[in-house]
């Protein structure tokens, strides 16, 4: 099959400016990405107090249960990349909401035999895995999809606005599952889940599909060694993201600062701002030379809060962070996908998100040793030097670019 018409972007409306073209184009599938993903948010706060309270687990299993996402979203990038690519992206976004959605029956399964605990549990932990499933294919396929739609010139814009919706439903989910929780305990968390996906599904039914890009199955390791320098830097850049929401918590209490909350308020602020103010900038001038800049404001953030002495220089420090991080993902992106053949532009995505996997999955244990045996504000030193490794990677690929993308 030939990419060339895998890649071709739909024309753009010559009443419309081409940004607010792009806009429109991937306001669908922003909208079904921010629905499908309150999925997960409105469990973030609300599965381990069920564990706990519910069927008296302790937090080696309650780490297990909530884990497991992350360990089966980081098994299936590969599978879900190469499904997108030869199946297509759009039935790869179908088949991802069915399992989120699934996920959410299997939960309302695990009630019924809430008399036994340890199966319970068990069937918990397959409703996790089948979670996982779908969030790696819908970030997969959406990303594929929407590069497809708008052309690969506009990658940056697809990363940066899937990335606001993902970011914003997290934000919004929480608070939303503490509500349903308290009023329907989490029968209606498990019925929630069940039908946001489905709403999703629907949104998107009419979008049209992009032709699949690729005809035979790519080997990961093949894609790996095309993304795998941007990926380190995205998998530096963060762990500044990965210990605010760890341990912000935890430096406030420490030092009496009161509420957290606010902190992430001004991280997700600035996050969301910075995503609508300048996500055209990764496409406009290159990905590595906005990751360069923003991993600096980035690391400058996390080493204001290593030595904040009071909470408002601590709200600057999360500010600084979310702001740099914002950009930093479709920038190290963009470079990902410039790297990688066209083909396999799916797979290339699964590849480069892999690395946010494994840095969140390693970045709080490691963190939470350092807190143990030294103090929490060690914590965001340790980060801002990650974080500076990160702007030694962008540094490396300014100086070795990859060809331009083009809508060919």
């Amino acid at each position: 099959m030939s990419t060339q018409s895998a890649d071709k972007p739909s024309p753009v409306t010559p009443s419309a400016s081409p940004g607010i073209a792009v806009f429109l184009k991937l306001a669908p599938l922003t909208l079904a990405v921010f629905v499908a993903f309150l999925t997960i948010g409105l469990q973030l706060p609300v599965l381990p107090l069920h564990l706990h309270d519910a069927l008296g687990m302790d937090a080696t299993v309650i780490g297990a249960v909530v884990g497991a996402q992350f360990t089966a979203a980081l098994l299936t990038r590969s599978w879900a990349g190469n499904f997108a690519d030869l199946r297509g992206a759009k039935r790869a976004v179908v088949a991802g909401f069915i399992s989120a959605s699934l996920s959410g029956l299997v939960y309302l399964g695990s009630l019924a035999v809430l008399d036994h605990p340890a199966w319970s549990v068990g069937v918990l932990l397959m409703g996790r895995l089948l979670l996982a499933l779908g969030e790696s294919l819908i970030v997969t396929g959406t990303m594929s999809w929407g590069i497809g739609l708008v052309g690969p010139q506009h990658g940056g814009k697809v990363m940066a606005w899937l990335g606001i919706a993902i970011y914003a439903a997290f934000g919004a989910g929480a608070p939303i599952g503490v509500a349903i929780s308290r009023a329907y305990s989490f029968s209606g968390i498990a019925v929630v889940s069940v039908v946001l996906p489905l709403l999703a599904l629907l949104v998107v039914a009419v979008l049209r599909p992009v032709p699949a890009s690729a005809s035979r199955r790519t080997p990961f390791y093949q894609v790996l060694g095309a993304v795998w320098a941007p990926g380190l830097g995205l998998a530096l850049a963060s762990v500044g993201f990965g210990v605010i929401t760890a341990f912000i918590a935890l430096l406030f209490s420490a030092r009496s600062w009161g509420d957290s909350a606010l902190a992430f308020s001004a991280f997700g602020v600035a996050f969301i701002s910075a995503r609508l103010l300048f996500s055209h900038l990764p496409d406009k001038l290159g990905g590595a030379r906005v990751a360069l800049v923003c991993v600096i404001i980035e690391a400058a953030g996390q080493l204001l809060i290593w030595q904040a002495d009071s909470a408002g220089l601590a709200y600057l420090g999360t500010a600084l962070t979310g702001f740099g991080y914002s950009l930093a993902f479709p920038g190290f992106g963009v470079e990902a996908m410039r790297r990688a053949p066209p083909q396999t532009r799916g797979l290339a995505m699964g590849a480069y998100v892999a690395f946010l996997d494994i840095s969140l999955g390693i970045t709080s244990p490691l963190a939470g040793a350092l807190a143990s045996a030294s103090d929490v504000s060690a914590v965001y030193l340790a980060s801002a030097i990650a974080v500076g490794l990160a702007v030694v990677v962008a540094w490396g690929l300014m100086r070795s670019p990859a060809p331009r993308a083009t809508g060919r």
